[in-house]
């Protein structure tokens, strides 16, 4: 028995290591097996993922090609409308002028404002701005005639007694821009919520000792001190680090540099679809109307002139290159509304698309004319008009059109074009002179396209 019973614990042993080893090989198997099956879902979630990034790349190209698609068709006009509207002025030692010009967009949707002597004991102050809608030119046209009444009628900006303090005066225009966007707001919920417009704004309110740069959006200011851009306000774009942080933060994206993939810029008054986060205040939204204040002490020495204007310049224009030509534009001639046809024209001719708007603040030190830079000027316009001349004699039989006399003239080392404008700026000389040589010419070889003008 004891024999047997020592058998029957071998074999009870040897059937336990089995069993053991057994369990340990399935278990080996079974994680295997599991390890390949996590691998399997692993790929299958990696190629997903890369599959909806695909998904999402195409979906956000063909939007962007919609968008371009959308602008070419129906956002633009098939010949530019290039009608000017005027204005200018002069007092407080201050001269302006002013022009805008619709281009090749559908609507003109810009506006301005220009105040010399503001009421309530501020005579000896002026105030400026620049509006660009888009979506419509409600909010811009409200703007131009209201924003100012807001700014200086709230009690931020008149404090205490006496002239309002450089703190005041910052803060009254924080509030006034809150103030009428609020206004517009009700405005338009009591209409039903029908206006969907916005507008971006710059400006500047002139005091006797100080210049205060207003923006909201991505229009643009600046100021020409001795000959040299000192200063220009910052666009507000939806791809700037702390904007970008705003949207999201309140729950929207910035994608193709849109807000939500929409809208260009990322401050704006109006814009009330961007507007309506709830447990976000007016300056935490999707889209902001507070504005960049910056107070700059003037200098009668140095101050010579101030610019504002709306992208449609900016976007063909750096702030160097308009600061140099508008002071070229100053030594020929002092009409100011004349300078600022000069802009809107070199900027169309420059390729702009957009609706342009310039206003133009001359300081008692801004450039005067100098006889030696109209003979100058006067020197380039003949040598054009003989250039043009010998052009069009050299082609021979046939008269070339004006596409090919720009890109000739374009590829010639011309000597004194005014700096910023270079030869886009004398497309109306050049233009003037080929209509004259050429009177029988064709209709479309008047067009006023850049598509192929360079």
């Amino acid at each position: 028995m004891f024999c047997s019973g020592r058998k029957w614990v071998a074999e009870a042993t040897i059937c336990t290591k089995l069993m053991k080893r057994e369990k340990r090989r399935m278990g080996k198997r079974r994680a295997k097996k599991a390890k390949r099956e996590k691998k399997k879902r692993r790929e299958r979630r990696r190629n997903e993922k890369r599959g909806n990034q695909m998904k999402r790349m195409y979906e956000r190209k063909k939007y962007e090609t919609d968008l371009e698609d959308q602008d070419i068709m129906g956002a633009f006009l098939d010949k530019p409308k290039m009608e000017k509207h005027n204005a200018q002025g002069q007092g407080n030692g201050l001269r302006y002028g002013l022009s805008s010009m619709q281009g090749w967009r559908v609507e003109m949707e810009d506006a301005h404002t220009a105040v010399i002597g503001l009421p309530s004991g501020l005579e000896s102050w002026s105030f400026f701005a620049v509006y660009d809608g888009h979506a419509g030119s409600q909010v811009a046209k409200y703007c131009c005639e209201h924003l100012l009444d807001h700014i200086t009628n709230n009690q931020d900006f008149k404090g205490s007694a006496g002239a309002p303090s450089v703190e005041n005066v910052k803060n009254g225009i924080r509030t006034g821009f809150l103030e009428i966007d609020e206004h517009m707001r009700v405005m338009s919920e009591k209409k039903h919520g029908a206006d969907r417009s916005g507008s971006t704004a710059v400006g500047v309110l002139i005091s006797p000792q100080h210049t205060y740069f207003i923006n909201c959006g991505d229009s643009r200011g600046l100021l020409c001190r001795n000959r040299k851009v000192h200063f220009f306000t910052q666009d507000h774009k939806p791809s700037n680090p702390l904007e970008k942080e705003r949207i999201q933060n309140a729950g929207g994206s910035v994608m193709i540099q849109r807000v939500n993939g929409s809208l260009a810029v990322s401050r704006a008054l109006g814009d009330f679809d961007y507007k309506c986060v709830h447990g976000k205040g007016p300056t935490e939204q999707l889209v902001s109307p507070e504005p960049e204040v910056h107070d700059i002490e003037r200098s009668e020495e140095d101050d010579q002139f101030i610019i504002l204007a709306c992208d449609g310049i900016w976007d063909v224009m750096g702030n160097e290159e308009l600061c140099d030509f508008v002071r070229s534009r100053l030594e020929v001639t002092d009409d100011l509304e004349k300078v600022c046809n000069e802009v809107v024209d070199t900027c169309l001719y420059k390729g702009s698309r957009d609706n342009m708007s310039v206003i133009l603040i001359c300081f008692p030190n801004a450039p005067k004319v100098s006889p030696e830079a109209v003979k100058k000027e006067a020197e380039l316009d003949k040598y054009l008009e003989c250039r043009v001349e010998e052009i069009i004699k050299k082609q021979g039989e046939g008269v070339p059109d004006l596409v090919h006399v720009m890109r000739t003239l374009a590829s010639e080392n011309i000597p004194s074009l005014p700096p910023g404008g270079e030869l886009a700026s004398k497309r109306n000389v050049i233009e003037a002179v080929y209509n004259r040589l050429n009177p029988y010419k064709n209709d479309d070889t008047d067009s006023t396209s850049t598509d192929d003008m360079w």
